[in-house]
């Protein structure tokens, strides 16, 4: 029997749409990206799209990149920090290598922002202080998740689960020895936002090198970018 040709709502090759909601102009960016990142993403918030906060994270320990969501929990001029287990795949591809990138879709606005940059892990009195402030579900399900290992079945996890409800079952749950927080420190900031024709506004914020690091304002190279 001979295939037809493919269903042209199925198909991805026909699936486009013409961006123009907005457009990016020079003479609107800020010298600092963090203040364009902030603008950014208080528009995201604004617009109610579904986890606003949700970054593409790509790390590469080796030969094979690896890339999975998390959520940004915190930002500032020092960086974004997010939190994992400490022994997951994400966070081993990090103790090889601090270099990774981060994306923040928000397609809904036509827009993605990447960034690159080195990740250190934070305090644990950083860590302790974000912990405690999580659904007290969420805490306990730090304490089952082996994150990263294979398991056996479902059915141990939820026995786990209820072991664990039982052993914190009064009280204040303590941190686990295995989960902590990341801070992702800039070194490149990209803007796209969407425009008509696939001609797209791209810039990017490339940290000056011979900047000082530790100061609360580095410098940062500002280009416009082909789409």
């Amino acid at each position: 029997m001979s295939s037809s040709p493919a269903d042209k709502t199925t198909d991805p090759a026909h699936l486009r749409r013409s961006y123009g909601l907005a457009g990016l102009h020079r003479r609107d960016l800020p010298s600092d990206p963090t203040e364009l990142f902030q603008r950014w993403f208080n528009e995201a918030l604004a617009a109610d799209i579904l986890e606003p906060n949700a970054m593409v994270l790509s790390c590469c320990a080796g030969d094979q990149p690896s890339s999975r969501t998390v959520l940004l929990k915190a930002f500032d001029a020092r960086g974004l920090v997010f939190f994992t287990n400490t022994r997951s795949r994400k966070a081993l591809e990090i103790a090889a290598n601090a270099r990774v990138s981060l994306l923040l879709p928000w397609y809904a606005l036509e827009r993605q922002l990447s960034i690159e940059g080195t990740a250190t892990p934070i305090s644990a009195t950083e860590a302790f202080a974000y912990f405690r402030s999580r659904p007290r579900g969420s805490q306990i399900g730090a304490w089952v998740s082996q994150q990263s290992r294979v398991i056996s079945s479902r059915a141990l996890l939820d026995a786990q689960w209820q072991a664990m409800q039982e052993r914190f079952r009064q009280g204040e749950i303590p941190l686990p020895p295995t989960w902590g927080g990341y801070r992702v420190e800039p070194t490149r900031f990209e803007f796209w936002q969407g425009r008509p024709n696939r001609l797209h506004d791209r810039f990017c914020y490339q940290r000056d090198p011979s900047c000082d690091h530790t100061s609360p304002h580095p410098n940062w190279r500002l280009e416009r970018l082909a789409p």
